[in-house]
């Protein structure tokens, strides 16, 4: 039987996102109330939740996620994080999405993260609106393709 690791108090996941709530959006950067990414959100919500970042984020590209059949942010993530499947996601996890349209004839990988507050709200950052907390409606959800939370420091 396989034993899962130690996890963060989702309450305390959910507050530290919360207080990054109205950080502007800016590529590649992770610094509450200066500016992030998706990718910066999670990260900065890591250190305050559980410590040190493991390994370095190279530079990435803004279309990096276009490209390569890769699951990179996914396998970054299993570094590091217990996965639970997608159906198991409740408020603390993080939650990585698939923005591919769903007619393109291969499948996108996924490329954009949030991390739930409830059974239907997230928080992320969106490009031109920063980090915002918003309701996770149908079609949100059919994009998620992964699911981690954040280990117990």
């Amino acid at each position: 039987m396989k034993r899962r690791a130690a996890v963060a108090d989702p309450a305390l996941v959910i507050a530290v996102a919360r207080s990054w709530i109205g950080t502007p959006y800016h590529d590649q950067a992770s610094l509450r109330g200066v500016g992030c990414d998706c990718l910066g959100l999670a990260r900065g919500v890591w250190r305050e939740v559980v410590g040190d970042e493991p390994f370095p984020i190279p530079p990435y590209s803004r279309d990096w996620g276009e490209t390569g059949p890769r699951e990179v942010l996914a396998e970054g993530a299993r570094q590091m994080m217990p996965e639970i499947t997608p159906t198991e996601a409740g408020p603390g996890t993080l939650i990585l999405f698939r923005m591919g349209r769903s007619t393109a004839p291969t499948r996108a990988i996924a490329k954009h993260v949030g991390i739930l507050t409830t059974h239907d709200r997230f928080i992320h950052a969106y490009e031109r609106l920063g980090v915002v907390e918003q309701n996770l409606t149908t079609a949100w959800a059919r994009k998620i393709a992964f699911a981690f939370l954040f280990p117990r420091d």
